[in-house]
């Protein structure tokens, strides 16, 4: 199977990890979560449902760590070779009369950098870790920091991911009509993703798509059931391509019949902040301005948004494609710097209906933003 990229990318990743631990002062760094973990070494693998991670030190090449049958995938899928990876017995797995902690805490020393808020890194095993006696500090998105500015290589992947999104979302506005089952197209969304574009296959992505309709557009992050497409409904496709664990987000809403008045004016308004918010989206700018850019635009048809409008995307595995650092809204000052991606996502959620119109952008050495989706900016209208 192999790493996505050449060792020598890698290393530099690892530089970059180990001057931040510096910054940190930590002698030892334990990341847990999956996305920090391939981004790293390069292990891939359906094995995040049992305790795992890879030990970042000063002095030797990163080691990973995990259920002993796993250590197989992790030697196939990262750089370090087959000393790099090492497991624990299956007499740990999921049971109260031990922990795989337990193990893993004869293997840190020093002050070690644990990623307490992260969904793979359990309560219960802070507290393991920490009646071994080991120093624990809070290391949570110090690795997530280091991945902001993307690599050639890396924004090449996100370019082929790109292709993907655009052939499931053409694929889905073409099937979806009044009666249509949800799930039919679901599925067939599902065989667009992984079936590729031009020879680059599909990974699954990190969320499942999301085509909530009506009035349950008016809510985010609802999925699919098997009830038919209605006349007069809008109903929002919220998808990903995924090319070896790449993400580029992409959302259209596809409105069946002829829309309200209200809804093409929010639909306007929405594409002028996009305009708006991919011009301010330059390198130097502050993450901020672009939420402000897109909030002028709609104020002027007397929409409030409060919620943050963008997030950083690449490298991911479930239950999330954001990379969980900068924000799009008010209060984000962050700089922004070329090759930095991020899925730019005014989704509006109004009273009885939803809209949403999304791009996913990268920074550029000079100029606004570019778009890695190519696709009309709009509502998809099918009458």
């Amino acid at each position: 199977m192999g790493h996505a990229f050449e060792i020598a990318e890698y290393r530099g990743r690892l530089a970059q990890v180990r001057e931040a631990m510096a910054q940190a002062d930590l002698d030892c760094l334990l990341i847990t979560d999956p996305s920090n973990m391939g981004w790293l070494t390069g292990y891939d693998g359906w094995s995040f449902y049992v305790h795992q991670g890879v030990i970042v030190t000063h002095d030797a090449d990163p080691v990973w760590w995990g259920r002993l049958q796993d250590v197989a995938g992790a030697r196939r899928t990262t750089w370090m070779g087959d000393g790099g990876a090492v497991g624990y017995g299956e007499h740990y797995i999921q049971t109260p009369a031990r922990h795989p902690m337990e193990d893993l805490a004869t293997r840190l020393t020093g002050r070690v950098g644990v990623e307490m808020d992260n969904y793979y890194y359990s309560a219960k095993a802070h507290a393991v870790l920490g009646d071994a006696g080991l120093a624990l500090v809070d290391a949570t998105s110090l690795v997530n920091w280091c991945r902001a500015a993307k690599s050639e290589a890396e924004i090449g992947f996100m370019r082929k991911a790109a292709r993907i999104s655009e052939a499931v979302i053409d694929g889905m506005a073409d099937r979806i009509a009044p009666g249509v089952p949800k799930n039919e197209v679901v599925a067939d969304a599902y065989r667009d993703a992984i079936r590729g574009v031009g020879g680059d296959w599909g990974d699954y992505p990190a969320i499942v798509p999301l085509v909530p309709s009506g009035a349950d557009a008016a809510a985010p992050h609802l999925t699919w059931n098997g009830d038919g497409f209605r006349t007069g409904e809008a109903t929002t496709l919220e998808i990903a391509g995924c090319y070896r664990r790449y993400h580029t987000p992409l959302c259209r809403s596809v409105f069946l019949g002829d829309p309200p008045d209200e809804m093409k004016r929010a639909e306007a308004a929405v594409i002028e902040g996009l305009e708006a918010g991919i011009e301010a989206a330059r390198a130097g700018n502050q993450a901020r301005d672009v939420a402000a850019s897109l909030n002028r635009a709609l104020k002027k048809v007397g929409i409030e948004r409060t919620a943050r409008c963008g997030y950083p995307i690449g490298l991911s595995y479930p239950p999330d494609w954001g990379e969980r650092t900068i924000s799009f809204r008010a209060e984000d000052d962050t700089v922004l710097e070329p090759n930095m991606t991020f899925h730019f996502m005014p989704g509006l959620w109004m009273e009885g209906w939803g809209l949403a119109i999304t791009e996913s952008i990268r920074i550029t050495e000079s100029g606004p933003a570019e778009c890695l989706c190519d696709r009309p900016r709009g509502m998809i209208v099918k009458r």
